[in-house]
């Protein structure tokens, strides 16, 4: 099958063409949002291959995934083709609702023409969808192995813009967190946050790294925590997860789900969390062993294998 998708989400697309089919990426001179082709920073297969829009009108395609809501437009004039319309369509919606929650409508609320993918039954609940038929995908991950040592006693966390995203990433709460231990913030447009929170420098360190390093480096630290207030669920939780590192967690949108008992410690009061962050950096012991279980609950519920074949019964049904 020839399926026409945006580079948008790296970290999910990994994941995605992992699968047997050919996944075909717009592609544009200037590598922009809407042609930004092969990832640079992540593994993908052979499969994945890049084409400009002036090649597309002519390319075999049995499905596109839209991602976003302007690439229906875009689409139709690179290809000549509506999709929903002339080609099967499915919308995959990677986030949580933004502005009038619970009641926020969905960009692609009642259409018959294609089907919105939810990523988590959180997001599925809160959006709006009307009368759109929608069903959910959950997560799959590429495992990077059993790689914890927690050989340093920090906390992990993975956070993209925490100074411009603020409350919604729980940027605020990062000074409670850095006082029971240090904080090593990896992610884009970190610099500054120590001085943005008025913190020393040894307590709050930040690095952006390509994935593999990053799944060399989360590992070493002794715990993963997650003080987002408001997101779909992040990949980086997941990944965590499966190099086998306890989480700390606010028990917010679909973590409650993702972070099950035994596998770290998950509130709404962040001074059990502050509590539990400096109990897993005292015992290295207990870290090692919630964080087994932590990597056995992702391998289970956020495999590559039941999520590829989702996809592939989804994919087989909208195409027929």
């Amino acid at each position: 099958m020839n399926i026409l998708l945006w580079h948008v989400h790296g970290s999910w697309t990994t994941a995605f063409v992992q699968g047997p089919h050919t996944y075909l990426l717009p592609v544009t001179e200037d590598r922009g949002p809407d042609g930004l082709g092969r990832a640079r920073t992540f593994d993908w297969p052979h499969t994945v291959v890049e084409l400009p829009p002036e090649r597309l009108r002519g390319t075999d395609i049995d499905l596109v995934v839209l991602q976003r809501p302007h690439e229906a437009a875009l689409a139709e004039r690179w290809l000549g083709r509506r999709p929903g319309v002339d080609l099967p369509a499915v919308y995959l919606e990677h986030n949580s609702p933004h502005g009038d929650i619970p009641d926020t409508r969905h960009p692609m609320a009642d259409r018959d023409d294609l089907t919105v993918v939810h990523v988590t039954d959180f997001n599925d609940l809160f959006w709006d969808c009307g009368s759109t038929r929608t069903t959910v995908i959950e997560h799959g991950v590429v495992d990077p192995g059993y790689r914890y040592t927690g050989e340093l006693a920090a906390s992990a966390v993975v956070v993209n813009e925490p100074v411009r995203r603020g409350r919604t990433t729980g940027t605020d709460l990062l000074p409670l967190f850095a006082r029971q231990g240090p904080l090593h913030v990896f992610g884009m447009a970190t610099g500054g946050l120590a001085a943005h929170l008025g913190l020393p420098p040894d307590r709050c360190r930040t690095a952006e790294l390509p994935q593999a390093a990053l799944h060399t480096e989360l590992p070493r630290r002794r715990l993963y925590l997650h003080p987002v207030r408001w997101t779909s669920l992040g990949l980086s939780l997941l990944e965590a997860m499966h190099l086998g590192m306890p989480v700390v967690a606010l028990a917010t949108t679909e973590a409650v789900r993702a972070v099950p008992p035994g596998t770290g410690v998950l509130s709404t009061d962040v001074r059990e969390l502050a509590d539990a962050v400096r109990h897993y950096l005292a015992d290295p012991a207990a870290a090692t062993q919630d964080g087994l279980r932590a990597r056995q609950a992702a391998l289970e519920r956020y495999g590559l294998k039941r999520f590829l074949a989702d996809w592939d019964r989804l994919m087989e049904e909208v195409t027929r």
